[in-house]
C-alpha cells in the first residue's frame, strides 16, 4: 500500500466532516487547530493524519467514511449547523446520523427542495467551487406568466446587485392554485438568484423547489425525508464534475 502523501490541513479538515474547505480556512486562522499540540494558523500547513494528531476546538480528528445524503429541505428551515434564533436546521433533521456531516451550497429559509449533505471533502470542493457549474433545476410558482420578451432577458442575462443573473432554461408548465408554474435550470446559481430575477419583473413567488442538482434527482422524498445517495448517483456525478473540467469549463 502507497505511504500517505502529505495534505493541506484544511482539506483533511473537510475530509473529517467539520465543513467547507473554506470554512475549515476560518478555523485555522481563528486558532482552533492545533496539530501535535501546536496551535496551526498558516493555511499552507501540510499534515500526514496517519503520523500526526490533528485537534479541533479540543476534540481528536479522524477521517470518517465518506457519506452523502440527499435530503428534501421543507421551507422555514436554514441550511447551517446552527441558529442563534432557534429556527430549525437541516442537521437537525439528521440527528439520527452518526456520521459528522455538513451541507453543500444553501436554500434559502423559504425555499425547499434537493439539499446534498456530505462529509465528502472532494466532492463538496467540486460542487461549491465557483468555476464548475453543475446545472442545478427548480421548480417555481409565481402570480402571472412570464412575457416572451421578459423570457428572452432572463436566458440573456439581467443587471442585478452589481451580478448578472440568467438561466439556462426556462420552461412554462401548468397553471394551478398555486401560480403559473415555471421550470427553470440554473448553470450558476447566486444568492436568492430566482427569487432576484422575478422581483425583477414584478413577479411575485408563491412557491420555490430545488428538484435536480446534475445527474441527482429529488424524486420520491417527501418534506423532511433523506436517504443516502446510491453509488450510482454519485458516480454519475462525479461523472458530470469530470465532463466539466475536460471542457474547460471548471
Amino acid at each position: 500500500m502507497p505511504e500517505q502523501q502529505p495534505i493541506r490541513l484544511q482539506k483533511y479538515l473537510a475530509d473529517c466532516g467539520l465543513g467547507s474547505r473554506r470554512f475549515c480556512e476560518t478555523l485555522i486562522t481563528a486558532g482552533r487547530v492545533s496539530v501535535d499540540g501546536k496551535t496551526i494558523t498558516e493555511l499552507g500547513t501540510k499534515v500526514d493524519p496517519t503520523q500526526q494528531t490533528v485537534v479541533c476546538n479540543g476534540k481528536t480528528l479522524t477521517k470518517e467514511p465518506p457519506v452523502t445524503i440527499l435530503l428534501n429541505k421543507p421551507p422555514k428551515v436554514i441550511c447551517t449547523s446552527d441558529d442563534p434564533q432557534g429556527r430549525t436546521t437541516v442537521l437537525e433533521l439528521l440527528e439520527d446520523l452518526p456520521e459528522r456531516v455538513y451541507t453543500v451550497g444553501r436554500l434559502d429559509f423559504m425555499s425547499e427542495g434537493l439539499i446534498m449533505v456530505t462529509n465528502d471533502g472532494d466532492l463538496a470542493h467540486s460542487l461549491m467551487h465557483p468555476r464548475y457549474h453543475i446545472e442545478k433545476v427548480y421548480k417555481v410558482w409565481i402570480d402571472s406568466p412570464i412575457g416572451y420578451h421578459q423570457l428572452k432577458k432572463m436566458k440573456r442575462g439581467i443587471a442585478n446587485g452589481g451580478e448578472t443573473l440568467r438561466v439556462l432554461d426556462i420552461d412554462e408548465g401548468r397553471h394551478t392554485k398555486q401560480g403559473v408554474e415555471y421550470t427553470i435550470t440554473l448553470g450558476e446559481g447566486k444568492n436568492r438568484h430566482i427569487r432576484r430575477l422575478m422581483e425583477h419583473f414584478d413577479k411575485k413567488v408563491f412557491r420555490l423547489m430545488r428538484i435536480a442538482i446534475g445527474p441527482i434527482r429529488l424524486d420520491e422524498l417527501k418534506p423532511g425525508e433523506w436517504r443516502r445517495a446510491k453509488p450510482a448517483e454519485l458516480k454519475l456525478l462525479r461523472a458530470a464534475l469530470a465532463e466539466k473540467k475536460g471542457s474547460g469549463k471548471a
